[in-house]
């Protein structure tokens, strides 16, 4: 069990935790979440020791391992496989000791101990998730010095996750990783046998590999049981009922400021109005903690062309002489909405790089709109930055003829403030680095933007943000990103590249997700069984009992709702919250979180009456 208590910490005179309390049982799976620089990381360094606390304490019990990413990515001529067997240090000293050990009963207990944990499957244990993070067995016998950061950072979360700790403390994992490793390190951590914290802003992996949410916010921490759905459905609920204390806290303060302004210099009501005076001081400020402000993105709309504004018949391209994609066959309208799917190293990056002009088309015919512009966003070129001048010189570079006060607008309209407009690019953090690298690539009205891995350094608000700018802009969009979230509901098209082309991918993302899920486990040695007979029509009295199934349910769904905004409107009103209305309040919350609860059910049952009626449609 993690006990932290009461604990407290600043960084040059700003305070990051005051008085902040959790408890984190033994084999939980936790998501730690708060707005960026409210020290997320930090509470991760003061859990290793790495910084001593001012006041409070943090325990964890005897001899319990910690384990998270080295900073440095593992640069070196041992194999991959070999640096991940070198993480699980005990095992590494029992198997050096076994070359030397010369005493018969050192021998025997050294044995016993490898045995105990299970020293002799390491390799295929190494292996394993070696393969999950993207290496193939080829590329676990090179040495890490053969591959760049990016990849040896996955080297780096290979060894970490092989060793096993007590206590996992993963600060962004996915942001070394494409969708497929994502998806598999999901996977990997629901079923870790012990406790993990996840720094992360991807809503993905804090709904399908987290239990429960830390939430780090007004320098205090708070637990919340279930995935982050749920946490952001009480945290809204939350909102609302201190908007409404604070709302009627004001209502009463402005009540006796009023009595006091009227009757304090009047003889026969100065002691009530003194009473009033300390009644105001004494009234302790009831703060609505509010959601970050959604910093936005604004990006502007092109003209409309005729389609297809891409047509590409026979295309190959590559690097070189070498032919990396061939048989190409694609088009691509102004309102498209694409995301490229495939393992790191099939030609996602190629692909996107044809399109925008960066690689020559090597045999086929590719044919554009005369007047296509196309922005690109990738990920190096937040790094390729001028990072000793501010977002300002980088427009006035851009935009020469335009005012300050039109860069500056246009900073603002992608979340950057007075501030930060002025202050280099060096000193910025990567989520503003990123806001300005759009704001660049977008700056020209493209009718097509690429957009590889744009979330990596935005949180989970700045995601929601660039969501809604995608949503209404009026451009194409080719999307590269290991966010499952951003992609279900960002793109309408996938296309799957492997095996040297690039095919639409006729499923859903989680069918590509079960397929990635399944791809690794091992095939089945039984005979394959007959294929199922057609199931029958059904008939006409069963479609008529399907779709009576459908109506109830939604009749159901429909009444619940009702209720739902009734005890919504009912929670927003400032009188419930008297202090002699403390029992009625209880009541009322009570009977919303059953309603909420009973909505969850009601949409399961009608969502299965719905798939129940499709499939006998089908059938007929």
């Amino acid at each position: 069990m993690l006990r932290i208590q009461d604990i407290v910490y600043a960084v040059e005179g700003r305070p990051l935790f005051e008085g902040a309390s959790a408890t984190i049982p033994d084999g939980h799976k936790v998501g730690l979440v708060g707005r960026n620089g409210t020290g997320k990381t930090t509470l991760f360094r003061l859990i290793r020791g790495e910084l001593a606390l001012e006041s409070g304490d943090i325990a964890l019990p005897k001899r319990a391992r910690i384990g998270g990413i080295a900073q440095e990515a593992p640069s070196s001529d041992v194999s991959l496989v070999d640096t991940v067997l070198a993480a699980d240090i005990e095992r590494t000293e029992l198997m050096a000791e076994s070359e030397t050990a010369q005493d018969p009963t050192r021998i025997a207990e050294i044995q016993t101990r490898l045995v105990d944990i299970d020293a002799w499957s390491a390799e295929a244990r190494a292996s394993s998730i070696l393969k999950g993070l993207g290496f193939d067995d080829e590329d676990q016998k090179r040495p890490c010095s053969d591959f760049s950061g990016g990849w040896r950072m996955r080297v780096a979360l290979a060894a970490v996750l092989f060793s096993q700790p007590d206590l996992l403390l993963l600060d962004e994992p996915t942001n070394y990783l494409d969708l497929e490793g994502a998806l598999w390190l999901e996977s990997y951590l629901a079923k870790y046998p012990h406790t993990v914290i996840i720094i992360s802003h991807d809503r993905g992996l804090l709904n399908r590999a987290v239990g429960s949410i830390l939430h780090l916010e007004d320098r205090k921490l708070t637990f919340y049981q279930g995935p982050y759905d749920q946490f952001a459905r009480q945290r809204a609920e939350r909102l609302a009922q201190a908007d409404a204390m604070s709302k009627k806290q004001d209502a009463r303060r402005a009540h006796l400021q009023s009595y006091v302004d009227r009757f304090r210099y009047k003889a026969d009501k100065a002691k009530q109005a003194q009473s009033r005076l300390k009644a105001l001081a004494r009234m302790q400020p009831i703060t609505s903690p509010q959601e970050a402000a959604l910093r936005s993105f604004t990006f502007p709309n092109p003209e409309e062309l005729s389609p297809p504004i891409i047509n590409l018949e026979g295309g190959v391209t590559g690097y070189g002489e070498v032919e990396v994609l061939g048989k190409l066959n694609l088009r691509i309208d102004q309102d498209d909405r694409i995301a490229l799917l495939g393992k790191n190293g099939q030609g996602k990056s190629t692909l996107s790089k044809l399109l925008s002009d960066r690689l020559p088309l090597m045999a086929g015919k590719m044919t554009k709109s005369s007047k296509l512009r196309i922005g690109f966003f990738a990920q190096h070129q937040v790094d390729e930055l001028y990072v000793d001048e501010t977002p300002l010189e980088h427009l006035r570079r851009l935009r020469p003829a335009e005012t300050p006060a039109r860069w500056r607008s246009r900073l603002a309209g992608f979340g950057l403030n007075a501030d930060q407009a002025t202050t280099t690019v060096g000193r910025l953090s990567g989520g503003q680095k990123a806001r300005l690298s759009l704001l660049i690539a977008t700056i020209d009205a493209p009718h097509m933007l690429i957009l590889d891995e744009p979330t990596n350094h935005l949180d989970i608000e700045s995601r929601e943000a660039l969501v809604e700018a995608l949503t209404q802009y009026s451009g194409a969009v080719i999307l590269v990103t290991h966010d499952m979230h951003l992609l279900s509901l960002v793109a309408d098209h996938l296309w799957l590249v492997s095996d040297g082309t690039v095919k639409p991918f006729d499923d859903d993302l989680e069918a590509y997700r079960s397929l990635l899920l399944a791809r690794d486990k091992p095939k089945s040695k039984a005979k394959t069984k007959a294929a199922p007979a057609k199931p029958k029509r059904p008939s006409r009295d069963a479609m008529l009992v399907l779709r009576a199934e459908v109506r109830k349910c939604e009749e159901r769904l429909e009444k619940l709702t009702d209720m739902h905004d009734k005890l919504s409107v009912k929670l927003a009103d400032p009188t419930l919250y008297d202090d002699s209305k403390a029992s009625d309040l209880e009541v009322w919350n009570r009977k919303f979180a059953e309603v909420v609860d009973a909505m969850e059910r009601a949409e399961t049952l009608w969502v299965a009456a719905q798939d129940k009626l499709d499939l006998a449609e089908t059938a007929r």
